[in-house]
């Protein structure tokens, strides 16, 4: 997917993965700084919403300004 040229944002279970990576993009970076345990694809609830903004399959890409985290029901996600 990131070597496809999707640009994607991801949102959190706050039970596994920390709140700070609510909103980031799923990108190399955010690979190096999962924790120990954690499914680089979300596999087991790590994250489970996946926000489309950009890639090939976009004629361009959808302009993206994030707010404020916002926690409902156990999962975190930023306001767009």
């Amino acid at each position: 997917m990131i070597a496809a040229g999707v640009r994607a944002k991801i949102l959190r279970r706050s039970q596994v993965l920390p709140r700070e990576f609510a909103g980031r993009d799923l990108d190399a970076g955010l690979l190096a700084d999962l924790p120990a345990g954690i499914d680089p694809c979300g596999e087991n609830g790590e994250f489970h919403t996946l926000f489309i903004y950009a890639g090939p399959m976009f004629l361009s890409p959808i302009p993206v300004q994030l707010g404020e985290i916002v926690e409902r029901d156990g999962f975190a996600s930023p306001t767009l």
